[in-house]
């Protein structure tokens, strides 16, 4: 049977737009995308310090990083996405790596011009790019989501980097031939890392479907804890995957209307698999989703409140909460999605 020919151009960029995922459609100029551009950058320039035969000794430590890379752009692009978070232990790697080499050899402490040979070069012209992609993150992370382990991984990164340029000018300098010993030391230590891995997808087969209501009842106790430190009278909704109503909590004095309207917003985000505060911009006129909420019977609703409940990439629920104006009732469902995670693994 013949297979329809698939080209590589789409031609679906050429007015200067994208999308990211939840069929978020954005300029190629929007902060995300430049970030997303100058990460994709460090991951190649990394392929070529791998090139270098000197490089050699640090191949498993540079894959490594590249597949932390593109979990990190993945969260850029979906940062809802509970799958797509580095870890503490992460971070703690580049440490080890840092202080493993620095014990290595003598590093000068003054400043120092980059070029001792081609191997170093290519690994100062990496760190100044991660150095831009942290900078990048920083613009991003001022109007979006952005993991604080991933702040300082992108931050650690450039020093391994940076660390890593001196030990090769080093054994440039030197003559030195990098210890077996320790070449083996970092392999083994990574392939724990792989190992952990290969854990983390045996835990996602396993992973729930959908969202109990003992769960729920945790998650709610959690965000009228929340709405009360705020000041706010919510009423809080959680619902599976299919959209059916779980558990309804209204707190005391909460407004009437908020019973059905955080309700819908939960059902909404997982109608529609996106918080409500990014479909209320798709909503807009002359946007994708303009009229949405004159669908599905009314049930649709294009105000903040509504996050779908996602874990280890599945949406396993919607969350919906209303009382506040959209922006501060999309703030206290973003609280519950991120503590998500510990209400199902307590």
């Amino acid at each position: 049977m013949d297979e329809k020919k698939m080209n590589i151009y789409t031609k679906s960029g050429d007015k200067g737009m994208t999308s990211l995922k939840g069929a978020q459609s954005v300029s190629k100029s929007d902060d995300r995308i430049q970030l997303l551009g100058a990460i994709d950058e460090l991951t190649s320039h990394l392929g070529v310090v791998k090139s270098e035969e000197v490089c050699a000794y640090m191949i498993p430590v540079l894959e490594q990083i590249q597949s932390r890379l593109i979990t990190v752009m993945a969260a850029i692009a979906d940062s809802y996405n509970q799958k797509y978070r580095l870890s503490q232990s992460d971070v703690e790697e580049l440490e080890h790596e840092i202080d493993r080499l620095e014990a290595s050899f003598p590093r000068e402490k003054t400043f120092i011009l980059p070029g001792g040979c081609r191997a170093s070069a290519q690994l100062d012209v990496a760190r100044t790019v991660a150095r831009r992609a942290e900078r990048c993150m920083v613009d991003v992370a001022k109007r979006h989501s952005v993991d604080l382990m991933t702040k300082q991984y992108m931050n650690r990164l450039s020093d391994y980097l940076y660390v890593n340029a001196r030990y090769v000018d080093y054994l440039h300098t030197s003559g030195a031939v990098p210890d077996i010993q320790k070449k083996q030391d970092v392999a083994t230590e990574f392939k724990f890392s792989e190992e952990k891995v290969v854990q983390k997808v045996l835990k996602e087969i396993d992973a729930v479907s959908r969202i109990s209501l003992d769960s729920a009842k945790k998650l709610i106790e959690l965000l009228e804890t929340y709405s009360e430190q705020h000041g706010r009278k919510s009423v809080i909704s959680v619902c599976g995957p299919d959209g059916n109503m779980i558990a309804v909590h209204a707190m005391d004095h909460a407004f009437i209307a908020s019973f059905e309207i955080s309700m819908k917003k939960a059902y909404t985000s997982v109608a529609v698999k996106m918080s409500t505060m990014e479909l209320s911009k798709l909503a807009q006129p002359g946007q994708t989703f303009y009229g949405v909420e004159n669908t599905d019977n009314g049930r649709i609703v294009i105000f903040g409140g509504g996050i779908p409940l996602t874990y280890h990439g599945k949406i396993i629920g919607g969350l919906g909460v209303s009382g506040g104006t959209g922006e501060e009732d999309h703030e206290t469902a973003k609280y519950g999605l991120e503590m998500l995670e510990t209400v199902l693994e307590e």
